[in-house]
């Protein structure tokens, strides 16, 4: 993608549809007089009345409790320096953001326009009672060292600067990690650190907290080695200054065990690795470009453990596996600050969750065949759902065992379940998609590419490498728009029509007549047929010319079913093709059945339905737990309508006796752990979160996933297609370029498992 496009589209991800990217929302009820009477006056005079009898009642009848302060001045923005704080407003928006869809905590930015730091700490002082912890973000060095000190002496709130003490966690967790692999101790490892700001300062720190020792400890700045005979050394960086007389990087990387980068791109030389010890450990966090290249590393010593701040090699060193967690922990203990025992619990919870087995929806997500503990895989990934149920709760526990905790937790098996509960998985799972996508290329056709919607989409899919568009369409109209959209790539454009796709045409007629001729079907008319682009993608599938298609945008649902369905036909042993909605929830996905097909099916075809969504479900990584739905509950009515859903139950259960599976059920009691378990405790539901929802009719499925999109504002992707032979899907008339791009990945994956399942069986 040019450096111009990638300029275009941030700006139009930050501007539209509206401008940022956090807002305020309403958490009661709001649409009555008297709703709005208790919420202002005169209502609202109560609390105000307790928490002027205690001030600790603010965290009952507010949001203090979970509101985050990120505060900066745009002193050091990572990347672009001293911007200023209205410059740096988008990057704290996007911590607010982090701090939401990581660990369910409102951040609230505040850019503080003053460089004084006398002035910015009592201005941090003064809106403190506003929140109920602060996260400093992007404030040069010096300066950062002390407002914070000050802040966390002055306030009795949680109070971190994370561009300090997040590299350090996570990089902590990791040197961990990579010294029980190597068979080296803390303690006897010679560390050489190049950079003396914050966060190289903040790192050092917490290594030695872990016991690494001064006289092993060489750091270096801008003008080398700092050594104690240097002049005019801030006391940050006397407390790391060298009794070694050595003055440059080359020097200090001889026989060194651990090389920890948080300076500037290549600064290190292969030599320079060369000359480090056995088993070299090399954190190179400079960003975006390492000290020393990740490819160059690896080639130079088949010995190193690497890891880098960027996202395309193992090992990422990301601060958003601290921050969230972290202050998700103090907050929930309302913990008076963030101590070193809270960071300490941090590093060994994290270090510790890297050694135990990698759930296999991570894998998927990262397009790992499996992870597991070792040089490449020595720090947890970001999207591991495990994170927020093992950090908030170590943390929590320091916070307790320091003292410093003002409501101590009980029940931690509770909180744990509270914790996963705040993590949907709405992100996760369409990251899962592109990047399980991404692990085999696949040929997808565009059946609708002439429309510029369909063709954004597949601007998408190539420059993200999600999959290989093919394009179906008038052949001048596409070269337009490509040109409109700067779409400059060379894709396979085929126009049906035109005399080009002649031989084709040919070749598709006769072998779709082969398959239909005793059903009515002509040469003459499936001649005409191949005109048409539906049929001629999908016969471009069923023939090998491709892996996958998608349709739909711009034709009604049934129209373009006929053809797929009289090209590609059911799998075999499939009785009834099904479609499924994935409805991307607050409380994470959900997958429904069949939304888009079988307008009545019988018991026998709706366990099949069940079964196929079960599949999918399964592909992406999730254990399925399915409820398959009625208006009555086990046995509560005798009408046929609910009985079909009882014997579809029974089939379930005796054919897959494994599968979490139950019913006939009530949605509410479904979704409600609560409610199922005091009601039905014999259920197979009881006790577990609900994830598949079987319906027992079309009209059912199709009202509530559109009440679901509309209403709720869940995003929806699907319909995704089961039971037929190829990997074709039909999305919905109208769907969104997003759509567009998720329902392509998903046929990326359908084509994936087909071929997989083939080698399988053939041994091929």
């Amino acid at each position: 993608m040019s450096k111009k496009k990638t300029r275009r589209e941030a700006l139009i991800y930050h501007a539209k549809p509206q401008p940022g990217k956090i807002k305020i929302v309403p958490t009661k009820p709001y649409s009555t007089q008297r709703d709005l009477a208790l919420a202002y006056s005169p209502g609202v005079a109560e609390p105000c009345l307790e928490i002027a009898k205690n001030k600790d009642e603010v965290y009952r009848y507010t949001s203090k409790g979970n509101l985050v302060a990120v505060i900066s001045n745009g002193t050091a923005v990572l990347g672009l320096g001293n911007i200023g704080p209205e410059a740096s407003k988008p990057v704290m928006e996007g911590k607010g953001l982090l701090f939401k869809i990581f660990a369910d905590i409102d951040g609230m930015d505040i850019e503080v326009d003053t460089e004084d730091v006398d002035k910015f700490i009592e201005t941090v002082k003064m809106i403190a009672p506003t929140f109920g912890g602060i996260n400093l973000e992007d404030i040069k060095a010096p300066e950062a060292f002390e407002i914070e000190r000050r802040l966390k002496e002055e306030l009795d709130i949680p109070v971190m600067h994370d561009d300090q003490h997040g590299t350090a966690i996570i990089s902590a967790a990791a040197l961990l990690n990579a010294l029980e692999l190597t068979h080296k101790k803390i303690e006897d490892v010679r560390i050489v650190v190049s950079g003396a700001g914050a966060a190289a300062v903040s790192c050092t720190r917490l290594y030695k907290a872990f016991g690494a020792k001064d006289e092993n400890i060489v750091m270096l700045d801008s003008k080398g080695v700092i050594r104690k005979d240097r002049e005019q050394l801030s006391k940050e960086k006397l407390e790391f200054a060298s009794d070694r007389k050595i003055d440059t990087l080359d020097e200090a990387m001889k026989d060194a065990d651990v090389f920890i980068g948080l300076s500037i791109a290549d600064i290190v030389s292969p030599e320079m690795l060369r000359s480090m010890a056995k088993d070299p450990i090399v954190f190179a966090m400079a960003n975006p470009n390492p000290e020393i290249a990740y490819d160059v590393a690896c080639k130079t010593r088949e010995d190193i453990i690497m890891a880098t701040g960027r996202s395309d090699h193992p090992n990422q060193v990301n601060n958003v596996l601290g921050f969230p967690f972290i202050f998700r922990g103090a907050l929930d203990v309302r913990a008076t600050g963030i101590n070193e025992a809270m960071k300490m619990a941090a590093v060994e919870a994290l270090a510790k969750l890297t050694r135990e087995p990698v759930p296999e929806q991570v894998n998927i997500a990262y397009g790992e065949t499996r992870l597991t503990f070792g040089k490449d895989y020595i720090i947890p990934k970001p999207f591991d759902p495990r994170l927020i149920a093992e950090i908030p709760p170590a943390v929590a526990k320091a916070a307790m065992e320091s003292g410093i905790a003002k409501e101590p937790i009980d029940d931690w098996d509770r909180y744990r379940e509270e914790l996963l509960q705040r993590s949907g998985d709405d992100n996760k799972v369409v990251r899962l998609l592109h990047n399980r996508a991404k692990m085999d290329l696949k040929r997808i056709v565009f059946a609708e590419a002439d429309d510029i919607d369909v063709l954004k989409a597949a601007q998408i899919v190539h420059e993200e490498g999600i999959a290989i568009p093919i394009l179906l369409g008038n052949t001048e109209i596409i070269t337009e728009l490509k040109q409109e959209l700067e779409f400059d790539a060379e894709i396979l454009i085929i126009d049906p029509i035109s005399s080009k796709s002649l031989e084709k045409r040919v070749q598709y007629a006769t072998r779709y007549w082969e398959n239909r001729r005793r059903s009515g079907s002509t040469l003459y008319n499936a001649k005409s047929k191949m005109r048409e682009r539906n049929y001629f993608g999908s016969m471009m599938v069923l023939e090998g010319d491709a892996d996958g298609m998608i349709s739909g945008h711009s034709r009604a649902f049934p129209r373009v079913v006929k053809p797929v369905f009289e090209v590609i036909g059911r799998a075999t042993n499939v009785t009834r093709v099904g479609s499924v909605h994935i409805m991307i929830t607050k409380s994470g996905p959900l997958f429904l059945a069949d939304t888009s097909i079988n307008i009545d099916p019988t018991a026998e075809e709706l366990a099949e339905i069940a079964q196929n969504t079960a599949n999918v479900a399964s592909t992406f990584g999730f254990n399925p737990v399915m409820a398959l739905l009625s208006y009555a509950n086990y046995g509560s009515s005798t009408h046929p309508n609910a009985q079909k859903v009882k014997e579809a139950v029974r089939i379930l259960h005796e054919k897959n006796p494994d599968l979490v599976v139950d019913g006939e059920i009530q949605t509410d009691f479904a979704l409600n752990k609560e409610l199922m378990q005091s009601q039905f405790p014999f259920s197979k539901l009881a006790g577990k979160k609900v994830n598949t929802l079987i319906f027992p009719n079309l009209e059912s499925a199709n009202i509530t996933y559109k009440l679901l999109k509309e209403l709720n504002g869940a995003d929806s992707i699907g319909p995704i297609m089961v039971g037929l032979r190829k990997a074709v899907h039909v999305i919905q008339l109208g769907a969104s370029v997003d759509e567009m791009v998720n329902m392509t990945a998903v046929a990326a994956i359908d084509a994936q498992e087909r071929e997989k399942r083939k080698k399988a069986k053939t041994g091929k």
